[in-house]
């Protein structure tokens, strides 16, 4: 018997329109939440997501605890409009293989600074087991203007 996987309800207006991520957007990884200081991605896993191995790629488990833990200090307060991060560094430890259902990356601000913040992540399937963490270090930037 199939299930099919429940998504986690908006915790805010995650402005998806305003902070579209082609990348993400191709590899169907999808905001689930967005609060000052937490952000979750969820992705309901395909066989294009698995390696030779049949478990999911080590690179997308990489890009939503990336996509997690940066958006999560975009909006570091209620006031602050959310801006633009580079990912400085991002360690990740691959605890749990998965193959299949859908995968949560939970991202939480730790520290924030004028310039570089610091956050964690946990990556969870849909039973709730760990699959992996992280924890990382971003760089605000400056929006890129649009040419006129």
């Amino acid at each position: 018997m199939d299930i099919i996987p429940k998504p986690v309800e908006a915790e805010a207006d995650v402005g998806v329109a305003d902070d579209v991520n082609p990348l993400l957007d191709y590899l169907g990884i999808r905001m689930g939440g967005w609060t000052p200081g937490r952000s979750v991605f969820q992705l309901s896993v395909e066989p294009r997501h698995l390696n030779r191995s049949g478990s999911i790629q080590g690179g997308v488990v990489a890009t939503l605890l990336d996509a997690a833990c940066g958006y999560a200090g975009l909006r570091g307060t209620a006031e602050r409009e959310a801006g633009q991060a580079g990912t400085v560094m991002l360690s990740i430890s691959y605890l749990a293989r998965s193959s299949g259902g859908l995968l949560t990356a939970t991202g939480t601000l730790t520290t924030a600074g004028r310039r570089l913040y610091f956050a964690s992540g946990e990556l969870t399937d849909e039973s709730g087991r760990l699959i992996a963490t992280a924890q990382g270090t971003f760089k605000r930037m400056e929006r890129p203007t649009s040419p006129a």
